[in-house]
């Protein structure tokens, strides 16, 4: 019986391992395992999201986004009218994992659920979609969502 529970104790800490190894080479701290790839050094495919418009529409455009999991993205958000807009995807950032958003001359890492963008702004979101799944989006100031400003982000498999 303890000759059983320390064999199970080996095999728990031998993946326990490996999976930390996995998460460290997804992050770009460590080595990957054989047959991995590390996330942080793929190419990244450029996306172009505007956050209403010069005519004052309160639209995602576009409000229909398809992500491949584990493909690197760069999400170009731009808000070119004259009031702000929130970018809200909690669900959708749960789901992903995010390298860096670059905002002005500032870079924030780490969890990011929803991003502000005042007018005549832009910010770049770059990330890693890990968990297929159907996600909203919205805008969450007062009447934008209810006005139409909503969106839904898909990962595929």
């Amino acid at each position: 019986m303890a000759y059983q529970k320390r064999w199970q104790f080996k095999v728990l800490g031998v993946g326990l391992l490996w999976a930390l190894g996995l998460v460290m080479g997804w992050m770009g701290m460590g080595a990957v395992p054989a047959g991995a790839t590390n996330l942080a050094k793929q190419p990244t495919a450029e996306i172009q999201v505007s956050l209403g418009n010069s005519d004052g529409a309160l639209k995602f455009f576009p409000d229909h986004l398809n992500f491949e999991s584990g493909q690197r993205y760069k999400l170009v958000l731009s808000n070119d009218s004259s009031q702000k807009h929130y970018f809200t995807a909690k669900d959708f950032a749960d789901a992903i994992w995010s390298q860096k958003v670059d905002a002005g001359n500032v870079e924030i890492k780490g969890a990011i659920h929803e991003l502000e963008l005042r007018p005549d702004t832009e910010a770049e979101w770059v990330f890693v979609p890990v968990r297929v799944g159907s996600y909203s989006l919205r805008c969450t100031i007062p009447g934008h969502a209810e006005a139409g400003m909503v969106g839904v982000l898909e990962i595929d498999g």
